[in-house]
């Protein structure tokens, strides 16, 4: 029997749900990215975090992020390519609490939004 999934540590929510290309159809096909997706790009790409930082960041196991962000990285890049809308919308997260002792300096409700610091390398 496998592990229940833990709920993953994420700062906030994103302040844009919806992305896509100009001008969009009813029919247009949607992909849905996570909020624990989310999180990993924003911590791993914005923030400038390896992948154990964020593991730490998101209290879960480094092949665990390393998962969530292939998922997360092909799911962005078939919106790009393919001009496919991309929704950030549920997962299994834990949104922080305002406690710094919960995330950590990296949290954007922290005053953490320092984007791009290179928090978490090292």
């Amino acid at each position: 029997m496998p592990r229940p999934m833990k709920r993953r540590r994420v700062c906030s929510l994103p302040d844009n749900v919806s992305f896509g290309p100009l001008g969009m159809f009813d029919d247009q096909e949607e992909i849905r990215m996570t909020v624990d997706e989310y999180e990993t790009i924003r911590l791993i790409d914005l923030e400038g975090f390896t992948q154990e930082a964020a593991s730490e960041q998101m209290n879960v196991g480094r092949t665990t992020v390393q998962a969530i962000y292939a998922d997360a990285r092909r799911k962005l890049a078939d919106s790009l390519v393919n001009g496919k809308l991309l929704t950030i919308d549920g997962g299994k997260y834990q949104l922080c609490d305002y406690s710094e002792d919960f995330c950590g300096p990296a949290c954007r409700r922290h005053g953490g939004q320092g984007h791009g610091r290179g928090q978490g390398h090292g």
